[in-house]
């Protein structure tokens, strides 16, 4: 993580406090409390029933996948899972909400007291404690005409399952707060219980900032920034924030807690409502929903389906295949790509396999705008052509014709290679009459390189006999034979 310049480099006097409310939305096949289809529709009002759009008189019914993928985020954030729980009806008026409630977990969250480790730019690792994490139903969605005479209500997303994550007030500049939501949104997606997908509002944060003096005993009024789609966003709001703040405190003037809104246009926050508290809700436990009990059993069962981590992963890159932490972030942040290297290194130990994953690979899809499942190329494949190079086979420069052509058409290396013609030439008495005939052929050059040493020149002499072994010669062998010959 680069650490970039901060408003807070300019007030030395001033600290920043932020905490982040994070919104999940589960990968369930159906919706929280009824049967309803969970995938995205395109057509408004098509996922709904009389439990989700909220009729009187249907009854909810919890969906135990939730729950269990509760448990999974709470154990992946090291929480305590509380043996009993219950939902909460949270009171408040908007289009998309047809019950004029949410039911949500305010009272006993299913999860409490965890932490999520992030690492720093100079390496270390800081752990952003969990207050809570609960369960509750996401809202419709408010559509409005672009001449903004109309809105309209789909209430295909009522009833999505949502888990709510909440952090203590651990985080200290913009930086640390991008660190934690990736971190967050790496972790969710291993899990496998949400897609992590900001645009289409899959993972949501809502950040909390407030500026206090240095050595202040208490934190300073906190605004709430709401519905910010990407991390740069949410970095420059931050941003945005703690100097508007900060201002308004040298000024004199109070900092109002509120809910505001980024523009992106703008480049600045706006204030959108005053900010809730818990007293205007008027939380009550949802009497028609059962006590929720969680044994050790259903713990230590859903504890299986853990993964291994992120933060577990990269120790191990680092440790077991000697990667560096630059390397092994890279891997880590994209799951197939980190898979593939794994399934190439079960076949090859070469230290060499990250650079062909990091450089061609990775270059290869960008060019031809293609997903890791469609190369054609597979990673024994990859492993073996690095094994090529690494045994004097073929030369680097004949390499990259292969992988161009393996990464196309799914050829065998090996096969590749003959069929082509492609094998290094190593053989010290072969690629000595070559040199010698390079010499022979250059004799004017040869006098004012001894004349000069110019590196330069020293570089015609191998790009010749590359030239004239169509490019197998072993760049090595030529080198010491060309000085030889230069003497």
């Amino acid at each position: 993580m680069a650490t970039t310049a901060s408003v807070l480099d300019r007030y030395a006097e001033y600290e920043a406090t932020i905490g982040i409310e994070v919104h999940v939305q589960l990968m369930t096949k159906s919706k929280i409390f009824c049967a309803c289809d969970n995938a995205p529709c395109q057509e408004p009002n098509r996922n709904i029933c009389d439990v989700c759009s909220g009729y009187p008189g249907p009854l909810p019914v919890l969906n135990k996948q939730v729950v269990d993928y509760a448990i999974l985020a709470g154990l992946a954030t090291n929480c305590s899972i509380s043996p009993r729980s219950y939902f909460d009806r949270k009171h408040y008026f908007y289009p998309d909400l047809p019950k004029n409630y949410q039911i949500t977990q305010q009272m006993e969250p299913i999860c409490h007291e965890g932490f999520v480790p992030i690492r720093l730019d100079d390496g270390q690792i800081k752990k952003v404690r969990l207050m809570r994490i609960h369960m509750e139903e996401d809202a419709g969605k408010n559509l409005h005409s672009p001449d903004g005479d109309e809105s309209f209500v789909d209430l295909n997303r009522t009833g999505t399952p949502l888990l709510e994550i909440v952090s203590y007030p651990d985080m200290c500049n913009a930086d640390e707060a991008k660190a934690y939501l990736k971190a967050l949104r790496l972790l969710v997606r291993y899990l496998g219980i949400c897609s992590g997908n900001m645009e289409e509002g899959a993972f949501r944060a809502d950040t909390n900032v407030s500026v206090r003096k240095k050595g202040a005993a208490e934190l300073g009024t906190r605004c709430e920034l709401k519905n910010i789609n990407s991390f740069k966003f949410i970095g420059d709001a931050i941003e945005y924030e703690l100097e508007r703040q900060i201002g308004l405190l040298e000024r004199g003037d109070r900092v109002s807690q509120e809910t505001r809104l980024w523009n992106t246009r703008t480049r600045e926050t706006a204030a959108m409502r005053s900010k809730e508290e818990v007293a205007d809700y008027r939380y009550f436990e949802d009497p028609d929903l059962p006590l929720i009990e969680i044994n050790d059993e259903w713990i230590g069962r859903v504890r299986k389906l853990l993964p291994e981590l992120p933060h577990e992963r990269f120790n191990r890159l680092c440790s077991e295949c000697g990667l560096e932490p630059s390397e092994a972030e890279i891997l880590v942040e994209d799951v197939e790509l980190a898979n593939y290297f794994e399934q190439a290194r079960s076949t090859t130990k070469s230290r060499n396999l990250i650079n062909w994953v990091l450089r061609d690979v990775m270059a290869f899809l960008k060019e031809e705008k293609i997903e890791l499942i469609e190369l054609k190329m597979q990673p024994d494949q990859l492993a073996t052509l690095v094994d090529m190079v690494d045994g004097g086979v073929i030369n680097n420069r004949a390499a990259q014709e292969v992988f161009k052509t393996v990464a196309q058409t799914g050829k065998d290396p090996r096969g590749v290679v003959k069929e082509v013609g492609l094998e290094q030439i190593s053989s010290v008495d072969e690629l000595e009459k070559i040199v010698s005939e390079v010499m022979s052929e250059n004799s004017s050059q040869v006098e004012a390189y001894r004349q000069t040493r110019n590196e330069r020149m020293f570089g015609f002499f191998v790009g010749a006999v590359m030239k004239k072994t169509g490019g197998r010669a072993n760049p090595t062998v030529i080198k010491e034979l060309i000085k030889k010959h230069l003497q």
